[in-house]
């Protein structure tokens, strides 16, 4: 009973903006008329140069058919953006008021969060994370409050790499009254499932995922957030009309048909991350290695900045996370080829044997 009491104090209607609420979308040619193999006089298209001169279709109806199958989950329940970070952006506009609303951030966490509140002049309160990086469920929650409309968890982690907790995080769903925004981007390396198969019982949850980690498919910038389906509505009626390009929807619907190498990639990297993280304990400035459910993870070092000068000189990038909340003398580093990984070992014994 408890729960549902909870549950019942989340209304959409409540924390949406009056603005985007009342807003009349801009109707674009595509979505006046989307049929297949007509002669087009509507969008004042070039007739030369097919099939680029056309414009896409504005809601991705193939690839989020495709994608509905891959997660089980209805067409309507998914929106598709330019990354992630477009429907990071697009939930902070269509729920936060400027210069009155805010957001919930845990600490440290992904940068984007506070990067696009800030550009929309929304407020962001910033809630440190405990010692072992896990969720201050409690002070999550004592911070909210009249004007909080999102909470951000990303989870696994950036920079962490560890995941949170299923039921702390399902109880600051519960207990929340705006939306619990879940960034799933490295979902696909974790021992487990996440949260995806909650969204049907959690009307306040948004997962986000992409797919340019565990897919390889950075270069080609798409996102997807999963959402009950008014929520969906709500960033379809407030995003660019084209927003996601034909080159991008076509290469996405011909790569996800690459289940099996996705597969073949992600227990390559994961057993190049078990050899990186042993190999890289056999040095004494190495001081801690965290346990991490992505395809990267922490360590602690004695003098960060100089293994990170010493790396970059070699033309290996690793990330200084140094200067970050609870993170202080560490690097962050991506797992890369057996081959990439070895030569990142090997110049690290040239720094052990001469610094």
């Amino acid at each position: 009973m408890k729960e549902q009491t909870a549950m019942n104090r989340f209304r959409l209607e409540d924390i949406v903006r009056p603005n985007i609420a009342e807003l009349k979308p801009y109707s674009s040619a595509r979505n006046e008329y989307s049929g297949q193999d007509a002669i087009y006089f509507d969008a004042n298209e070039n007739p030369f140069n097919r099939p680029y001169n056309r414009y896409p279709d504005p809601l991705h109806t193939e690839l989020k058919k495709k994608i509905s199958v891959l997660k089980s989950i209805g067409v309507d329940q998914i929106f598709a953006g330019n990354g992630s970070d477009e429907a990071i952006d697009l939930l902070i506009r269509a729920f936060c008021i400027p210069g009155k609303d805010q957001i919930i951030v845990p600490e440290p966490s992904y940068g984007m969060y506070e990067v696009c509140a800030s550009v929309n002049d929304i407020m962001v309160q910033k809630v440190l994370l405990k010692s072992d990086f896990s969720l201050n469920t409690e002070d999550v929650l004592r911070s909210a409050g009249q004007y909080t409309k999102l909470l951000f968890i990303c989870s696994p982690n950036n920079p962490t790499g560890n995941s949170f907790n299923e039921n702390d995080v399902l109880l600051i769903v519960k207990k929340f009254k705006g939306l619990v925004v879940i960034d799933e981007a490295y979902i696909d390396f974790a021992p487990h499932t996440g949260f995806l198969k909650h969204l049907h019982s959690y009307p306040n949850m948004v997962i986000l995922q992409t797919l340019s980690k565990a897919w390889g498919m950075a270069g080609i910038r798409l996102g997807f957030a999963f959402a009950e389906k008014r929520i969906i509505a709500l960033l379809n009626k407030i995003k660019y009309p084209y927003n996601i390009s034909g080159l991008t929807q076509r290469k996405a619907l011909a790569l996800l048909d690459r289940m099996v190498e996705k597969e073949m990639w992600i227990r390559s990297i994961l057993s190049q991350k078990e050899w990186l993280q042993k190999s890289l304990g056999q040095f004494s400035f190495v001081k801690k290695i965290y346990p991490s459910d992505a395809n990267f993870f922490l360590i602690k070092v004695n003098n960060p900045d100089a293994i990170y000068s010493f790396l970059e000189s070699e033309k290996l990038i690793v990330r200084n996370r140094s200067k970050m909340p609870l993170c202080d003398g560490c690097l962050r580093i991506t797992v890369g080829t057996e081959v990439e990984n070895k030569m990142l070992i090997n110049r690290l014994k040239e720094y052990h044997e001469h610094y």
